[in-house]
């Protein structure tokens, strides 16, 4: 299963597509995709564009999106939003599987703890994937984490396992080793 992890923004869009390939995950592609600019629908246009050219190269078959979590600042939370429309829409046209994950949901998953701090995260998804260094900025570890994640979920549901508890959870993503050790971004 090819998936890609979409942690949205407007700012700032975190992407990655790993694929599983029996028990082995490995990283096909990742980026953070940047706009930027007073007037919201040109980056939103330029968003889907770039996102556009990480589905042609990429062809994933599934994508997995962190879902919105209430956000004291309105405004981040509409662009937010904006952003997730962006990527969803794409999904459809490309006819994508979309699954949404909570933050705490991806945390669990990878790091065993749905309150971790975003630097565990980094440093998990690092560790996991066989990566030279945490990838940066954080939106780039967080799509990389909502991919481990969905991936996690995929395999449970394609092996007739449903809920299981973390540890479980990161013991898989443990025995899922990398095929190939860090790739640009």
């Amino acid at each position: 299963m090819r998936v890609l992890g979409v942690d949205p923004g407007l700012g700032r869009c975190g992407w990655a597509v790993l694929e599983r390939r029996g028990g082995r995950v490995a990283v096909a592609g990742y980026g953070t995709i940047k706009t930027d600019g007073d007037q919201v629908a040109p980056r939103l246009a330029e968003l889907a564009t770039k996102l556009r050219q990480v589905l042609a190269v990429h062809r994933p078959e599934a994508l997995a999106i962190e879902r919105l979590f209430f956000n004291a600042n309105v405004r981040t939370a509409i662009t937010v939003g904006q952003a997730s429309g962006v990527v969803l829409l794409l999904a459809a046209e490309h006819g994508l599987q979309v699954t949404a994950y909570t933050p705490p949901q991806v945390k669990q998953a990878v790091t065993g703890s749905g309150s971790a701090p975003k630097e565990q995260v980094g440093y998990m998804v690092k560790a996991l994937l066989g990566l030279a260094s945490v990838p940066a900025p954080a939106d780039t570890a967080d799509a990389l984490a909502v991919a481990l994640c969905h991936l996690n979920h995929a395999g449970l549901a394609g092996a007739g396992g449903g809920s299981i508890g973390a540890a479980s959870e990161a013991d898989w993503l443990a025995r899922a080793a990398p095929t190939s050790p860090g790739l640009p971004k």
